[in-house]
């Protein structure tokens, strides 16, 4: 295929995916409407005795079982990694119920849960839940249920309902608890599965990027830069119209330029991009108006105080909850980085909160960030299948997590799909680019953290 000029819109995974893959056979300028590229990779320096601690505050954590094509990015752009620990932890109504998942000494670590009969029920449906989950995913029998309708069905109590499946999942998805009750079935017994949640051992070593996720992003910057000039990045002049004809396509800043390609790759927010088209046809508008998104506000801090009450529970990813916030509208998550990250020079524990039920320690903040996720609703699974009709059309690509589970592998991927659509090939090994991080979501079975 003969080299093209190429636009692609959004400095996020899925932006920098295309646009580094693109440029190796094509001209490529990437456009960001911030200052600083990265999207969900937002990497912050906490003041240490020691020094600056960089600590991610989005995308922290990966595993090369379930992501393939990030794995192969890492490896070929020699981004150094270490191991992670991903244990998860209860905590609800100021430590009324606490536990943890890491073994019979952080399940009882409150000692009372010895004594609880609804506490070992869910132990029990924990156990049965799982094994249900195997033997449903080993015969394909989902019959289009929502994960709601198959615990009711089941009978599963509101301890494991509320308190361990919602929760876990929730604080995975960054949305509210109840939506994952609407979530299809199969899909979420796939995810599980796939991930190792569905049995004891055997689960994936997660993994997380040393020095922080800025690394990776700012290794493909310098790539770009060094290949394509500096003109191939432009930050912080927002693109604000896309308009499109037959011989290209002209892209419209804040600032006023008109900047001229041959095809434009729209790498954000399904919403979003949407806005941005001058002339959205019917499917268009109709595919990408199908997806809404979550807003989610996370806190850097160093206050133990939004953490569980007893320090024997604290996990990795630990879940907070009031005696009434089981079906919030927001998930509250407390993220203790420290073990997330292995961040061995810092003097103190640092905490990313995911909502907090309460604020920290005004003098303990030493970050805040605003994402929106995407929400997996029935509309939303069902618009997936239609996107790739739509890929190359009017001279246009698509490219984000929210084409599949929300994810950073998701979002890689349909990049490395769109340079494929456009003649690229990835440079990592079959036994990578081949292996998907999920099965498809259903509903005319599209494809995505």
């Amino acid at each position: 295929m003969e080299g093209k000029n190429i636009a692609v819109i959004g400095g996020g995974i899925s932006g920098l995916g295309s646009a580094w893959l693109l440029q190796r056979h094509h001209s490529v300028t990437l456009y960001e409407r911030n200052a600083v590229a990265g999207g969900h990779t937002h990497t912050v320096d906490a003041p240490s005795a020691s020094g600056p601690v960089p600590v991610d505050t989005g995308f922290i954590v990966y595993n090369e079982r379930n992501y393939p094509h990030l794995t192969g990015l890492f490896a070929t752009l020699g981004i150094e990694t270490r191991p992670s620990e991903m244990s998860f932890s209860a905590s609800v109504d100021g430590g009324r119920l606490e536990y943890a998942g890491s073994g019979l000494a952080t399940l009882f670590a409150q000692r009372r849960n010895l004594l609880r009969p609804r506490f070992w029920g869910m132990l029990r449906d924990i156990l049965r839940f799982n094994r249900q989950g195997r033997a449903i995913l080993a015969i394909a029998d989902g019959r289009g249920r929502s994960l709601g309708e198959f615990l009711a069905e089941n009978g599963y109590g509101s301890t494991f309902r509320d308190y361990y499946l919602l929760p876990m999942a929730a604080a995975i998805w960054s949305c509210p608890v109840r939506t994952m009750l609407d979530f299809p079935l199969v899909s979420f017994l796939r995810f599980f599965d796939n991930h190792g949640l569905l049995q004891l051992g055997d689960r994936p070593q997660w993994r997380t990027v040393v020095g922080g996720g800025r690394t990776y992003v700012e290794r493909i910057l310098t790539d770009l830069r060094e290949r394509q000039g500096d003109a191939a990045v432009q930050t912080g002049d927002p693109v604000v119209r896309v308009e499109r004809d037959a011989e290209g396509v002209t892209l419209v800043t804040a600032n006023g330029y008109h900047r001229r390609h041959d095809e434009v790759v729209l790498a954000g927010h399904a919403d979003e991009m949407l806005h941005l088209l001058a002339d959205p046809s019917a499917s268009e508008s109709a595919l990408l108006g199908s997806f809404r998104y979550q807003p989610n506000h996370a806190v850097l801090h160093g206050d133990p105080a939004l953490m569980p009450r007893r320090r024997a529970v604290w996990s990795a990813w630990n879940y907070l909850a009031d005696g009434t916030s089981a079906g919030t509208e927001r998930v509250s998550v407390t993220y203790w980085m420290n073990c997330l990250q292995g961040l061995e020079s810092a003097d103190r524990d640092l905490f990313v909160s995911l909502n907090p039920l309460q604020e920290p320690d005004p003098e303990q903040v030493i970050a805040r960030r605003d994402w929106d996720h995407p929400v997996f609703d029935q509309p939303a699974m069902e618009a997936q299948g239609g996107i790739a009709g739509l890929q190359g059309i009017h001279r246009t690509w698509y490219a984000g997590a929210w084409l599949g589970y929300g994810f950073h592998e998701d979002g890689l991927r349909s990049a490395v799909e769109v340079a494929r659509g456009l003649g690229v090939e990835p440079p990592w090994t079959p036994s990578h680019a081949e292996s998907p991080v999920e099965e498809p979501l259903p509903m005319g079975q599209p494809e995505v953290t």
